[in-house]
């Protein structure tokens, strides 16, 4: 619930109230015309072959508590049977009420960001904070789902956290402008939208908009080996590094059944962590969320209670098991050479007689794109995958035992050559589209009735 008047956030707005509706708050935010359920504050954004406000009238009807529409709808909607506000630009009045209600609720907000892993420490770091928690759901971490997260929140959440997505210069400057963190974490710099951007050193300096966008006294969490990350940090205070030789650090691992034991030595003393998870690029993602955890004032062994109740968002290390005896890691929202390599690290460890990687392309690499699906095609046979299939065109370049052109097929190609005690990898980027590999082998072994 939004808790501002309407016109305190005509104010935040920028706009111009033409239509009053009926008391009380919008339960939130809201882009898309056909999730409308009732309540909603819609907001018509305009886009380059589409404007949003043609949507608003439909809204009202269906129950919205009131619509943000551009300038060329005012007449259409003055006297409409709801709240109605004009502005120019609706994606910057979405964003400036987003920064009035993040102020209001005076939470903490922590913001993450990173090359690899900031959706696995966002969800670790939202499941250990005591209190009133409220994260950001799936991948709402543009300038678009990072407001629509804030003004979802409810009145009263103690702490925010927020990912924020980067694809250029300034994205992340935007995203905290409208976030003002109080924490930034950043998980790690690597070879990704170098297509955009031009050098990991540019993929560096984008992320390192989050430390000039900290809060005054704000607290930085970065890993023990920065790389390129390091020039950006100077002498600044307030900089807690995890991993190896870290202020955060794992001094013991003991894998348990289905998860791992982990001792945590941190400043504040020494803990033990017992996860869920016993992936190595996931312990260091706890990690993270740990050292972020006791920035955010939370006592180590507040957060060490609740480490049982972490799950990951969906198609980030899903792991789903099929019968005979197959395990699925389906892994396929985003991909990387920093993830492949954790991912089939995780794959070349597991205790299975045959391990089996598909592998869909790592995009926006730039021209060393080959290259860097050479390496991991060489870094799956020296870790001792025993099989890897690529999927789509680009993906030649792994050197695969096996090529198949579309997931379907890949799926296929699955359901003939499984065998018990199989592990499967599956990841790729998000365009690989990889997704449907675990969909259409869960279908069919629901319909043999062999889904553990």
């Amino acid at each position: 619930m939004i808790e501002l008047t309407a016109e305190r956030m005509a104010a935040a707005m920028g706009a111009e109230i033409v239509s009053r509706g009926p008391g009380g708050f919008p339960a939130e935010g809201a882009i898309d015309s056909r999730q409308i359920t009732g309540g909603e504050l819609f907001f018509g954004l305009i886009g380059a072959n589409d404007d949003g406000g043609r949507f608003a009238a439909g809204v009202l009807d269906d129950g919205a508590w009131g619509v943000v529409a551009g300038p060329g709808w005012k007449d259409d909607l003055a006297g409409a049977d709801g709240w109605v506000f004009i502005t120019e630009d609706p994606l910057l009045s979405l964003q400036r009420l987003a920064r009035a209600w993040r102020r209001e609720l005076a939470s903490q907000v922590i913001g993450i960001t990173g090359s690899v892993g900031k959706t696995s420490v966002k969800d670790i770091l939202a499941a250990l904070l005591p209190g009133s928690v409220h994260a950001s759901a799936e991948n709402f971490n543009t300038e678009i789902g990072l407001p629509l997260t804030v003004l979802s929140a409810p009145a009263g959440t103690g702490t925010l956290v927020l990912e924020m997505a980067m694809r250029g210069p300034g994205q992340i400057a935007e995203l905290t402008e409208i976030a003002e963190p109080d924490i930034g974490v950043i998980t790690n710099v690597g070879p990704v939208h170098v297509e955009l951007l031009g050098s990991i050193e540019a993929v560096a300096a984008a992320k390192a908009e989050l430390i000039r966008g900290l809060a005054p006294g704000g607290q930085l969490v970065v890993p023990s080996e920065a790389g390129h990350l390091e020039p950006h940090l100077g002498e600044l205070p307030g900089v807690t590094r995890f991993g190896p030789g870290g202020d955060v650090e794992a001094v013991e691992v003991e894998p348990i059944d289905g998860g791992s034991r982990v001792t945590v030595s941190t400043g504040a003393g020494t803990e033990v962590f017992e996860f869920p998870f016993a992936e190595p690029h996931n312990i260091t993602n706890a990690l993270a969320a740990i050292a972020a955890g006791l920035a955010s004032g939370a006592a180590l062994n507040e957060l060490s209670v609740r480490a049982g109740s972490i799950t990951f968002s969906k198609l980030r290390g899903e792991h789903l098991m099929l019968e005979p005896d197959v395990l699925v890691v389906n892994d396929c929202y985003n991909a990387n050479p920093l993830s492949m390599r954790a991912a089939l690290s995780y794959l070349a460890g597991l205790n299975r007689p045959r391990k089996i990687a598909v592998l869909g392309l790592m995009a926006e690499l730039g021209p060393d794109q080959d290259k860097f699906h050479r390496e991991i095609g060489e870094f799956a046979r020296a870790a001792g995958i025993d099989l890897v299939i690529a999927v789509g065109e680009v993906t030649a370049g792994y050197g695969p035992d096996r090529f198949v052109d579309t997931p379907e097929a890949a799926a296929g190609l699955l359901g003939e050559i499984l065998q018990p005690g199989d592990a499967v990898l599956v990841k790729g980027s998000r365009s690989a589209g990889l997704e449907v590999v675990a969909e259409r082998l869960m279908a069919e072994r629901q319909d043999q009735g062999t889904v553990a």
